[in-house]
């Protein structure tokens, strides 16, 4: 059943504006609750389109700039789709000094993926993050939350071929 009430956007199903409305109604009387909504609507569409943030202040009652405000001011936001694989490549000094430009220069070339980027087929998304926590480990790559340690250029695409 189509509401006229919920713009067109080819990434949101009426299944997704149903959870999103669920969202914001029980978020809407809660003053500083924008954050929460933000995220819970962006776990359910995978980021945060602008007829989601329209859609998000009208049902909040706030201006749009001060939804895209908080939305943008955060990390954790994204305005871009992102892809079913997060893929957090470390740059930090061991990591640096291990190899992990090779590493992020193989997936480059193997996926056409530049650092904060997303593969065309929404398949992999790519990071590059200051520290992972896991310097002995040096070079590491997470994959979603799997972590990876001493990963080299020349085996990182078999390790990410076995994400679908």
């Amino acid at each position: 059943m189509a509401d006229e009430m919920h713009p067109q956007h080819a990434d949101i199903t009426e299944a997704m504006w149903g959870k999103i409305d669920t969202v914001i109604n029980s978020n809407k009387n809660i003053p500083g609750s924008v954050i929460t909504v933000l995220r819970e609507c962006q776990d359910i569409v995978g980021y945060l389109p602008l007829e989601l943030i329209d859609h998000i202040s009208e049902g909040l009652n706030l201006s749009r700039s001060e939804v895209f405000g908080v939305a943008s001011f955060y990390a954790l936001f994204s305005f871009v789709p992102k892809g079913r694989h997060l893929i957090k490549a470390c740059l930090g000094t061991a990591c640096y000094v291990k190899g992990i430009k090779e590493v992020i220069s193989r997936i480059n070339k193997e996926y056409q993926l530049k650092e904060g980027g997303t593969t065309d087929d929404r398949r992999f998304s790519l990071e590059a993050v200051r520290c992972l926590g896991a310097c002995g480990l040096a070079p590491v790559v997470v994959i979603d939350q799997d972590t990876y340690g001493n990963v080299k250029a020349d085996k990182v695409i078999e390790k990410l071929e076995e994400y679908e």
